[in-house]
């Protein structure tokens, strides 16, 4: 195992099992840029931080399933299902926050995480938004 996937495998577990956003800042160099479905571009460790944390709130409980790891190089790619109860409020894009919904939800998505000297320097995540949302009652099909 190389050190992409050795830091892919510690973000997963700082995210899902420990629930620890010092480890998770520790893992992202100052400069990181992260790009994903619902926040869009993130850029710098603290923003990408407080994008997990507000995660982390949402779905304190959240799990994640793998399918499939690679690692190539200096990158890391994760390939799941991630999911969990939402009991915590729900930040969109356009920065307003939902109350919880306390539905469960199960999303398939993919991250890839590229590592330079033992820190993520840029991070994609990739998972059906609509489906997200939907599993969550708040598409207007679903909340009507």
């Amino acid at each position: 195992m190389g050190q992409a996937r050795e830091v892919m495998d510690r973000l997963t577990e700082a995210l899902t099992t420990r629930r620890d956003l010092e480890a998770i800042g520790e893992l992202y160099a100052a400069d990181a840029v992260a790009v994903t479905p619902d926040a869009g571009e993130v850029r710098g460790r603290d923003d990408i931080v407080e994008y997990w944390r507000q995660m982390t709130d949402a779905v304190p409980e959240a799990t994640f399933e793998s399918l499939a790891a690679w690692e190539v190089g200096d990158t890391a790619i994760d390939e799941g299902w991630y999911g969990g109860r939402n009991t915590g409020p729900l930040r969109l894009p356009d920065g307003e926050t939902l109350p919880a919904t306390g539905r469960e939800f199960r999303i398939r998505g993919v991250d890839i995480a590229t590592v330079e000297d033992g820190r993520i320097v840029s991070y994609r995540l990739y998972f059906d938004q609509m489906d997200f949302l939907g599993q969550l009652g708040l598409l207007s099909d679903e909340t009507s």
